[in-house]
């Protein structure tokens, strides 16, 4: 079982205390719901920290692998000559990502969880600290790599963006519904790969964050050759705008026609 999030509690285990007592599993969603509470109160904070400094807070997830740190790495080249850009890194361990993304000349701060499966927002409230919000423009949080736990933790981000790389399939979707259903953006990463595998279709992909009820834009992107970061970079200019005229401004494409001609206009 999951000691930071409870993940572990599956039907069977509530079965099991059911049958040993019902104590333990009220004492155990108890707990669950106190941790998720304390968590909302302080993301809430964090979020204002943000808004009082006009930063725009993009939680980036996916599956390990999927190009999270590479894609951070071809937007800070790409937007860093005219935006101001900061890095919260979450893994397991070591700083490897951190000392990627400072290579490139922005400040990284390196969170690592231990065992803990997600970034949660005391970490990010503490991860705070080291980083001056004082004149920037976009927070990158790159949470660990996970399908499931970092779907259910506010950070106190403004947007959720989705990594989908090629080579995991196009059925995620279906088999993580939680996750997708969060995103408010879904980048169809390593899209250089499509030649190469054909049995991924992005219709499919798309298909299965539809069936969602999810109204999320899908992009395709390779951080490889840079086709789609235009339009990628886009997306983050809109939603930096719409942030900072008002916080119930909605961020990125307005209807099903613009969405189409940004995947146009990425070439991929």
């Amino acid at each position: 079982m999951c000691k930071d999030c409870g993940c572990g509690i599956t039907g069977g285990e509530r079965a099991h205390h059911s049958r040993h007592g019902a104590g333990g599993a009220v004492e155990s969603i108890d707990v669950l719901r106190d941790l998720l509470g304390e968590n909302d109160r302080l993301a809430n904070h964090n979020r204002e920290h943000f808004d009082a400094h006009g930063v725009l807070a993009v939680n980036l997830m996916s599956s390990p692998g999927a190009g999270k740190t590479s894609l951070l790495e071809r937007t800070v080249e790409t937007l860093s000559a005219r935006r101001r850009i900061a890095v919260i890194e979450g893994d397991l361990a070591t700083e490897n990502d951190a000392r990627r993304i400072r290579a490139k000349g922005v400040p990284a701060v390196q969170i690592t969880t231990g065992s803990a499966c997600h970034l949660d927002a005391h970490m990010v409230h503490r991860a705070l600290d080291d980083l001056e919000l004082q004149g920037l423009d976009l927070l990158f949080i790159e949470n660990v790599g996970n399908l499931v736990c970092p779907a259910s933790f506010d950070l106190g981000e403004h947007l959720d963006v989705l990594l989908l790389s090629v080579p995991e399939g196009d059925d995620k979707p279906q088999k993580y519904p939680v996750m997708f259903r969060a995103a408010d953006l879904l980048l169809l990463t390593k899209a250089d790969l499509l030649p190469l595998l054909p049995e991924f279709d992005p219709a499919r992909a798309e298909a299965g964050l539809r069936a969602l009820a999810s109204e999320a834009p899908v992009l395709r992107l390779s951080s490889r050759t840079s086709a789609g970061m235009e339009a990628w970079c886009a997306w983050l200019e809109r939603a930096l705008a719409s942030r900072r005229a008002g916080p119930r401004s909605s961020a990125g494409p307005a209807s099903g026609d613009e969405q189409t001609a940004v995947v146009n206009h990425a070439g991929v």
